[in-house]
């Protein structure tokens, strides 16, 4: 099985209902080799992120090199991104029953 992981943190606070999230989803969908996205909201500090799930290390790669940092760019925000090979993991995910490893 192979996928791979993204955490994306976006140097924005706003409290989550005013994030462009509901913008923004359409066009996640969109992405190659994407299989979900669990939002993220920091807490105490309101920064925006999010928790990605892919089919391929290559697919999260070129998320996290090529749209994600349009995206932020957009945003006129500075951001921070990465990815997690879930190959190596995935002994250690599935003892812990981890939703992604089903």
């Amino acid at each position: 099985m192979a996928k791979a992981f993204v955490y994306t943190e976006v140097q924005l606070s706003v409290p989550f209902d005013a994030a462009p999230w509901r913008e923004l989803n359409p066009t996640l969908l969109e992405q190659p080799g994407l299989n979900n996205k669990t939002w993220l909201s920091g807490h105490r500090n309101n920064s925006v992120g999010g928790f990605y799930e892919f089919d391929t290390l290559e697919d999260a790669e070129r998320f996290a090199q090529d749209y994600f940092p349009e995206e932020a760019r957009r945003l006129g925000a500075a951001f921070t991104t990465r990815v997690f090979d879930g190959a190596v993991t995935e002994e250690a995910s599935r003892a812990m029953r981890s939703v992604h490893y089903r």
